[in-house]
């Protein structure tokens, strides 16, 4: 297995080759992001606990709507079951890398205390609201800004890491290790897709909406709610596609992973 490195432009074909890869199969890709999202949200409710099932099953269920993005690819089936289709291989791995994730995550946030007394750590793990202090001096500001950037390394090294772990067998550390080397070499193409998703994100639903908005005065407020959520409905599960395609384009196998 060999980490490719690729041209910037690859970075903005993540997203629209993901989207062409969502419109394949739309409406059941779509469910499985949902019901994991609510799967997700289902169990957070549970204090403190629920937070740590899902963040020790998120590579797990990363791994299984791969499953079903490299089903769309390869004109396969695809079915509800593939929700869960990735706790079938090297379960022991996927969950060692989420709770590697989890205690890594703790570790950042209680360093950024330092800036804020805690506030955002409170906030992250236990969702209590931060002081008005906190915010209006901003202490809050900066705990956040110093999270994101010790997040990133983070994120490097876990964004292959569970296809990795799950399709290839690599152990935690080995899959860890590999996607951040190979997120360093194409920095220049996630630049222009973090760019591209931005744009996705923000820019293009603000320009509908405020075009809606203009036209149907009246029923701005309806017109907001729905078109957030079909943007959502499309985004998210395109999103999910472009994260298979950045694998498929980066990483060169010689032999092909059966699911």
């Amino acid at each position: 297995m060999q980490a490719l490195t690729l041209p910037a432009a690859h970075g903005w074909r993540w997203l629209t080759d993901g989207f062409r890869l969502f419109r394949k199969n739309h409406l059941l890709l779509t469910f499985l992001v949902v019901s994991y999202w609510m799967l997700m949200a289902l169990v957070n409710v549970i204090p403190l606990v629920g937070t740590i099932a899902t963040t020790l099953c998120i590579p797990a269920f990363s791994v299984s709507l791969m499953n079903a993005c490299r089903n769309i690819d390869r004109g396969l089936p695809l079915g509800p079951q593939l929700l869960f289709s990735g706790f079938e291989r090297n379960l022991r791995s996927l969950i060692t890398l989420g709770a590697i994730y989890l205690a890594v995550t703790v570790a950042i946030l209680a360093v950024s205390a330092i800036a804020d007394d805690g506030a955002l750590m409170q906030l992250m793990l236990a969702g209590e609201k931060p002081d008005e202090q906190a915010v209006s001096s901003g202490s809050l500001l900066l705990a956040t800004q110093i999270a994101l950037l010790l997040l990133c390394p983070l994120i490097m090294a876990y964004w292959y890491a569970p296809v990795l772990a799950g399709w290839h067998g690599l152990s935690p550390g080995k899959a860890l290790f590999f996607s951040f080397v190979a997120c360093l070499r194409n920095w220049r193409a996630f630049l222009v897709y973090s760019l591209a998703v931005m744009l996705a994100v923000t820019v293009l639903p603000a320009v509908l909406l405020g075009v809606l908005a203009t036209l149907l005065p009246d029923g701005a407020g309806l017109l907001t709610v729905l078109v957030t959520v079909a943007i959502i409905l499309v985004l998210a599960p395109t999103l999910f596609a472009s994260f298979y395609v950045s694998y498929r384009d980066v990483f060169v196998t010689s032999e092909s992973v059966d699911a």
